[in-house]
């Protein structure tokens, strides 16, 4: 990595996350200190979701002018008017696909880069550091979403968007070398490493070797992805106890005709509260209200009107969040979400949720063999296993771990903050 070169420069560790962003500044002693982020009508968070909303106002007559907010004022932002802002997710995953040049948004086109270097730029005001007196370390993964892609390609586009940001100096590190850096800092002789890091929407698994006297401290041996996360495990518990209440069981007939199921496609949109909201249409609403007059459950679709006509999509997803964390350290919880008639009290038991998402388990269970497999070594050749990412704190998935290679081997991180930490520190 290169030096920093102004001793007034600000030392910062950037995650730009698919799903979620955290930056750590390095203080005056050289210690990690994560930033927080404030937005109106919601409390500070260490974590600034990894979106993007833009709309236009007519600051003349006849002109508007492109307006934008990002984390959480942006999901504000697009559900207040849906059909005229645009709301734009996981821009971290098409960095490396050459397919994706630009986009036309809002009468205007605009590049992935420019993209990205709106969210990074409003993501510093809102922080209140200049990017110009930054010394930033930011993360890549080892390798890129998607299938095909070019690693080298999505790296010089995310070097591409800070610039374009206004960063005075960048350095680029791997994100699960940055997660085990902190770990490693600990060693005095040579180990093998995974690197179990958990995202809301990916999950990475990398094979490392430290060597706290190398001059190239971490080399990688071997990784393997799968496009699952925390996300999935909230669309399980929707599955099997949101969606049930909201009449996905129900049936419905057709000039007398035999009994036939409720549209599916109404309660996938269920699990991605984005495309809850996108559902808030007349046609929509009627399709639902035509249904449910003949439907063998017509209150539960009544109810499922409600949630999509009032945008509950943010508030089933806190209380299905909730009963998620609640299951990483108790044997059993209860989801509550009430909302106008809408009562929803169910007990959840961690046994439950362990089969409910027992095929997501496997997804990991096969990537991390994978992986060895690419390095070229058994599970007896990993010294040690670090986890990091809000999901590593489910039992299912460290048990995955502790399974394979063993307790005393297995150690986990900050929820949300080990990345960015490792990157700062890396940075100091």
């Amino acid at each position: 990595m290169s030096s920093i070169t102004s001793p007034q420069s600000i030392r910062l560790g950037i995650d730009f996350g698919t799903t979620n962003t955290v930056v750590v500044v390095l203080d005056e002693h050289g210690r990690p200190c994560p930033a927080r982020f404030s937005f109106p009508h919601h409390a500070p968070s260490e974590t600034c979701r990894s979106l993007l909303c833009l709309w236009q106002e007519e600051t003349q007559p006849r002109r508007a002018t492109l307006q934008e907010a990002i984390g959480a004022a942006a999901i504000d932002a697009y559900l207040e008017d849906p059909a005229e802002s645009r709301l734009i997710m996981s821009m971290k995953s098409y960095l490396a696909q050459a397919s994706f040049r630009q986009t036309r948004l809002l009468g205007r086109v605009m590049t992935l880069e420019m993209l990205i270097s709106r969210f990074l730029t409003c993501m510093m005001r809102t922080i209140g550091i200049d990017p110009a007196r930054v010394s930033a370390t930011v993360g890549r993964p080892v390798h890129f979403a998607g299938d095909g892609v070019d690693d080298a390609f999505g790296e010089q586009r995310l070097r591409d968007s800070f610039s374009a940001a206004g960063f005075g100096h960048v350095n680029v590190a791997l994100e699960p070398e940055a997660a085990g850096w902190r770990f490693a800092q600990r060693l005095d002789a040579p180990a093998t490493v995974l690197v179990g890091d958990f995202g809301g929407g990916t999950s990475d698994f990398s094979i490392l070797r430290f060597d706290p006297r190398a001059t190239c401290r971490a080399t990688p041996l071997g990784y393997a992805g799968v496009g699952i996360a925390g996300d999935q495990f909230d669309y399980r518990i929707i599955e099997h106890v949101i969606a049930p209440e909201l009449g996905r069981h129900a049936t419905y007939r057709v000039m007398g005709g035999e009994p036939l199921p409720v549209p599916v496609e109404w309660y996938a949109s269920l699990g991605r509260w984005h495309r809850l909201a996108l559902m808030r249409t007349p046609q929509t609403l009627r399709n639902i209200a035509d249904v449910m007059r003949t439907a063998s459950e017509p209150e539960k679709l009544q109810a499922l009107m409600q949630v999509i006509d009032d945008q509950q999509g943010q508030a089933l997803y806190r209380a299905v969040g909730a009963a998620k964390r609640e299951l990483s350290h108790a044997d059993r919880t209860v989801l509550k979400y009430a909302h106008r008639d809408i009562y929803i009290h169910r007990e959840i038991t961690r046994a439950e949720f362990e089969d409910w998402i027992a095929p997501d388990i496997a997804r990991f269970d096969e990537a991390v063999e994978t992986a060895l497999q690419r390095a070229g070594l058994p599970a007896g050749a990993i010294d040690r296993v670090f986890l990091t990412g809000g999901t590593s704190f489910v039992p299912a998935v460290r048990d995955l771990f502790i399974r394979r290679f063993g307790a005393e081997r297995v150690d986990t991180g900050g929820e949300f903050v080990s990345v960015a930490e490792g990157l700062a520190l890396m940075n100091g």
